[in-house]
């Protein structure tokens, strides 16, 4: 049934048995009128050649970024590491962006259409119920779907380059072009590169939040997270467990300001946990998230331990000269929900379309006032979202009783409904504003019935 529902969904692409192919000519970028020609009128024509722009980092901002850039006619190169990179990542994905970057379903590990959120006591909410036959959180593994946005980046004319980025020699004046300095690997995996160096005349920093071109721009500092995450094979009939389920899992015992999970891959679960204040601890919530899921994921084995930090809000500074930062390495991911694949991709798009509109399809320089029209348009779409789940996170991630009230909440149809709906198509639902005031009811009393028992976990502590 399922199936039958996507076949009729627009935007989503049938998996296929025969080979992807893609058009190795670029193709002109279609882009709104009003960002096309301002540019132009200040910008000097580049000679001899089409614009030249680096993408440092591999993932989905910088895979989507270079998509873009090729078949807008920017010569276009990107400078990853670890083409086979699994970064430590829950993986989950909005349905929005299944149809808006055209990602095949056979690179979906599994459609999540039910949820499991578990509180402190371990009462457990059913989330899902909502949902349309044709809707789910899409699971995928990074290194699938990292090099399959690279991969048709290529076929688009992007230039793949392995290597790591060293450092980048900054221009003193408006036309010269910046030098970056890497090693070269050239599919090694070991051993030392060689050293080399690449002029452009634009950086695209996505390299991750220990991104070497935000510091190369003083981008300034931010709070991060330590994500921590272990892939763990289980046994086949209880796998069936978590064909189309993923748990969450909130407590001080699991993190003192996230959560923990339980999400469903190809043929195993990743369980992660991720922490802000307490760092040092990370192994130690780690080992009670496994504990909470423990009968679920008996005698399973883990397979690959995965570490990285997440940062908790964009850098002070994104955008310098003529070099931006996108995805991780410019800070976005939500509070609250972690979530960060998606806005990589679109920071990454986002970035990309200012830069060929700007240079008018690679035919002109572009300076920092393109890119600041990319930085614009994101906080104007964005800056809400993030603003509402930093406030979430804040009232409800801040002591167990608070975490009890917003597991109760979530049993809420209607908050079921605007939460899901928000998070599969990236925009702000329609509410109803007598449910919203029910919700706000529902909301004080849960809150003050969480207090209430902090009061009396109090007196018993004394």
């Amino acid at each position: 049934m399922n199936s039958i529902a996507l076949k009729s969904f627009v935007g989503l692409r049938q998996s296929s048995a025969e080979p992807r192919h893609f058009s190795a000519q670029p193709k002109p970028l279609t882009l709104p009128r009003k960002l096309k020609v301002v540019a132009g009128k200040y910008s000097p024509k580049v000679q001899g050649r089409n614009l030249r722009v680096a993408i440092v980092g591999g993932g989905p901002a910088g895979g989507a970024a270079a998509e873009t850039l090729a078949k807008g006619g920017v010569e276009t190169f990107i400078i990853e590491r670890k083409l086979d990179n699994c970064k430590p990542c829950g993986g989950a994905i909005p349905l929005c962006m299944v149809g808006e970057f055209d990602l095949p379903l056979d690179i979906i590990d599994r459609r999540v259409t039910r949820m499991k959120m578990i509180s402190p006591s371990n009462v457990a909410v059913d989330i899902g119920r909502t949902l349309k036959p044709h809707e789910y959180i899409g699971m995928v593994r990074r290194e699938v779907l990292d090099n399959y946005l690279r991969e048709r980046a290529k076929e688009n004319g992007a230039n793949i380059i392995n290597g790591l980025f060293l450092k980048m020699d900054i221009p003193k004046d408006k036309a010269s072009p910046y030098v970056l300095h890497y090693s070269g690997y050239d599919g090694k995996t070991d051993g030392v590169g060689e050293k080399r160096t690449l002029e452009v005349d634009v950086v695209i920093g996505a390299d991750g939040a220990n991104s070497r071109v935000a510091k190369a721009i003083d981008a300034g500092d931010y709070e991060y997270a330590i994500a921590f995450q272990e892939r763990i094979k289980i046994p086949d009939d209880k796998m069936v467990y978590y064909e189309n389920l993923a748990e969450m899992y909130v407590g001080d015992d699991v993190s003192p300001d996230f959560y923990g999970w339980v999400f469903p891959k190809c043929d195993h679960v990743a369980v992660g946990t991720g922490t802000v204040t307490h760092k040092g601890d990370i192994k130690k919530f780690q080992q009670a998230t496994r504990k909470r899921a423990k009968d679920k994921i008996l005698g399973g084995k883990i397979i690959r331990v995965e570490a990285h930090p997440i940062p908790e809000h964009p850098r002070p500074r994104r955008v310098k000269g003529r070099v931006a930062l996108v995805g991780d390495a410019a800070g976005y991911v939500t509070k609250c929900s972690g979530e960060g694949i998606y806005f990589a991709a679109k920071s990454g798009r986002m970035c990309a379309e200012a830069i060929v509109a700007g240079s008018e399809n690679g035919k002109r320089l572009v300076d920092e006032r393109d890119l600041r029209k990319y930085l614009e348009k994101w906080d104007k779409t964005y800056w809400p979202t993030y603003k509402v789940l930093d406030i979430l996170q804040k009232v409800f991630y801040r002591s167990n009783p608070s975490r009890e009230a917003f597991v109760e909440l979530c049993a809420d149809e209607y908050v079921q409904k605007m939460t899901f709906d928000s998070y599969l198509y990236k925009t702000v639902a329609p509410s109803n504003p007598l449910e919203d005031l029910k919700l706000a009811i529902n909301t004080i009393g849960s809150l003050v019935r969480a207090n209430a028992l902090r009061g009396e976990m109090n007196k018993l502590n004394v």
